[in-house]
């Protein structure tokens, strides 16, 4: 039985259909439910409902893919979005990220001041780390060559040292508003082994080619773009925490049956909705 749900506008409501919650969207994916959080029904209910009432996403953050590169390189794991976009702009107006040469102690020096975020003074983490990093990354950025497609883009960035596939697809993805390519961070990862998409025996560290041709397959079939997915899905996790809790919780306490526990394949599990 087709599913329906309604998009309430300022001028009216716009009804959407998807297919029955048993039809497979993918890979032995169910649809599952429209109003079961975290199916793949729900997430394409969100993605066409946020094109009709919310803002069009804009991913990229810098002007030149120097300053895109240094803006993903200072956020990340372990680093708050409010932190690392604060730590970017202090080196945008001192001028670090211009194309003149700046030295790794220089931009350590950068990132050990201290920072005003939302009205704390903050301490950015990692401070020598990422400056060895950007010391690296910087040179290259401001002469590499233009790119036509996002993969193109992330494995030229794989190279560089202190980038790996997660920072890579994140650049090439806001640098060419790309759907070739999947930020396969944590909150995508919980979700899509939830609802079956991803084996729990698969990694991101060893596995993630085969991850993200999951992913975008997942998008493909749905019939969304894959930067969209990817941002809702964070947009609402990172917004979520009880929902984080919640499916934390599954991962570690789910109960299998001896055989699947054994194989690991993907289960789908419907949680109620949480908010």
């Amino acid at each position: 039985m087709i599913q329906t749900a309604a998009i309430l506008t300022r001028t009216g409501s716009i009804q959407v259909e998807l297919p029955s919650a048993d039809a497979e969207v993918t890979d032995g994916v169910r649809w599952g439910s429209v109003v079961a959080f975290p199916t793949p029904a729900y997430w394409a209910y969100q993605v066409v409902a946020r094109r009709l009432v919310g803002t069009p996403a804009g991913y990229r953050l810098g002007r030149t893919l120097a300053e895109e590169v240094a803006a993903c390189l200072l956020g990340g794991y372990g680093i708050p979005a409010t932190v690392g976009l604060a730590a970017y702009e202090r080196m945008r107006e001192r001028g670090a990220l211009s194309g003149a040469l700046v030295t790794e102690k220089e931009l350590e020096a950068l990132l050990r001041e201290p920072l005003e975020v939302g009205g704390r003074s903050i301490h950015y983490r990692f401070a020598a780390q990422k400056a060895r990093y950007l010391a690296a990354a910087l040179p290259l950025a401001h002469a590499a060559p233009k790119f036509e497609v996002g993969k193109q883009l992330r494995d030229w960035l794989l190279a560089i040292p202190g980038i790996g596939h997660k920072t890579a697809s994140w650049i090439a993805r806001n640098w060419l508003d790309a759907d070739d390519v999947a930020i396969l961070d944590i909150h995508i990862m919980r979700v899509g082994q939830v609802i079956g998409l991803f084996p729990k025996k698969l990694t991101v560290e060893r596995h993630y080619s085969e991850l993200e041709e999951r992913f975008l397959r997942l998008s493909t079939s749905l019939d969304v773009r894959a930067s969209e997915l990817d941002a809702v899905i964070w947009w609402e996790m990172a917004s979520s925490p009880l929902t984080v809790r919640h499916l934390i919780e599954h991962l570690r306490g789910g109960t299998e049956d001896e055989e699947r526990a054994r194989t690991r394949k993907p289960v789908q599990t419907e949680l109620a909705l949480l908010r």
